[in-house]
């Protein structure tokens, strides 16, 4: 696929996940039917915030939630620091870091879909915080100032990129000196055929370009960041995706071998040199 292409596929699925939590809340509040997070069935997406997170925040964020980790949990926030949620969404890493960096700081989050942007909004609004500010824009051209960032989060969005050097780029260009990367990415470890590859990876985040572990941390260091670390926080294995691969004619038992336990959800920490 080419970079645009990419791009509008990305825009195509995330839209239309925004509008089902809009339906839903609506549909909930008439009373026809219960409103459920969109990946609350998913062994990637679901679980991943603990009740005390999700009384924090507008039900509408819990339910647009998408990711693939929990940033925030593993992110050191300090109060009075400004923040950066690159891929924001429905918003609920934003709205979390906020009230962690207090109103003495600021979070915000960068999305190019319309759909999430104007969910975020509304989740702002009845959120009451007033640090806060949602910026439309990609995450390969960041509408910030250089130096401006001490944090930069992300919930498993730089993997859907096309060009992740840009990315990673830019993150170093915004951050502060001393300032942190801290991401949840899909990350893969090991050779895997291409053509296994790219089945699992529809599977894993329907556009997903997964960074080999070792490639991700030599695109980072040519970047310019250093304390380059990889936590592992959730590992897959195929007889979890045994429905949706037994559904595109895939032979699981056979491409297993070639499979488990190399594709994961990863902590990416690095930091900018001060």
């Amino acid at each position: 696929m080419s970079t645009t292409d990419v791009k509008q596929a990305v825009q195509d699925r995330y839209g239309k996940a925004a509008l089902r939590v809009v339906e839903g809340e609506a549909s909930c509040c008439c009373g026809s039917k219960k409103a459920v997070a969109l990946g609350a069935n998913d062994p990637i997406t679901a679980n991943l915030y603990t009740d005390d997170q999700a009384a924090q925040i507008p039900e509408t964020a819990v339910l647009a939630s998408l990711g693939c980790g929990n940033p925030t949990a593993l992110a050191q926030l300090h109060e009075g620091e400004t923040v950066l949620d690159l891929g924001s969404g429905g918003g609920i890493d934003v709205l979390l870091s906020a009230r962690r960096v207090g109103p003495t700081g600021k979070a915000y989050g960068l999305d190019m879909t319309d759909e999430m942007l104007a969910l975020a909004n509304s989740n702002k609004e009845k959120s009451g915080l007033a640090n806060v500010e949602f910026l439309k824009g990609e995450i390969e051209r960041i509408p910030l100032p250089d130096n401006s960032v001490d944090v930069i989060i992300s919930n498993c969005v730089i993997n859907l990129s096309a060009d992740k050097d840009m990315v990673l780029s830019e993150a170093f260009r915004v951050l502060k000196p001393g300032g942190r990367f801290a991401v949840s990415d899909v990350v893969t470890r090991g050779e895997i055929p291409a053509d296994v590859r790219r089945s699992v990876e529809l599977w894993v985040g329907c556009i997903a370009g997964a960074l080999d572990e070792q490639d991700y941390h030599a695109r980072l260091a040519k970047a310019g960041f250093e304390n380059i670390g990889f936590e592992p926080t959730r590992v897959y294995k195929v007889e979890q995706a045994r429905e949706f691969l037994d559904g595109q004619g895939i032979d699981v038992e056979a491409i297993a071998p070639l499979v488990d336990e190399k594709f994961m959800s990863a902590f990416i920490r690095a930091t900018k040199p001060v």
